[in-house]
């Protein structure tokens, strides 16, 4: 099959797809996840998160995160 017709065989399934996923949220709403209101402690996650990651950084000395000696290969 020609790459371009299937590339456009593609798009149109995946059209067809969020086409039926759209009308089934709009039969069956989720509260909190399909309305429009976010939830209120995704900001809170992603601080906290990030502050996690920044605090492991700073508590690995420069250099320690590199193996002792060079990994054997087969």
């Amino acid at each position: 099959m020609h790459p371009g017709t299937h590339l456009q065989l593609h798009t149109i399934r995946s059209a067809e797809l969020r086409r039926h996923a759209a009308d089934f949220r709009l039969s069956h709403p989720r509260p909190g996840i399909d309305t429009d209101a976010r939830a209120p402690r995704t900001g809170l996650r992603t601080r906290l998160g990030l502050t996690m990651v920044e605090f492991g950084l700073r508590l690995l000395p420069d250099g320690s995160a590199a193996p002792a000696r060079p990994a054997r290969t087969a």
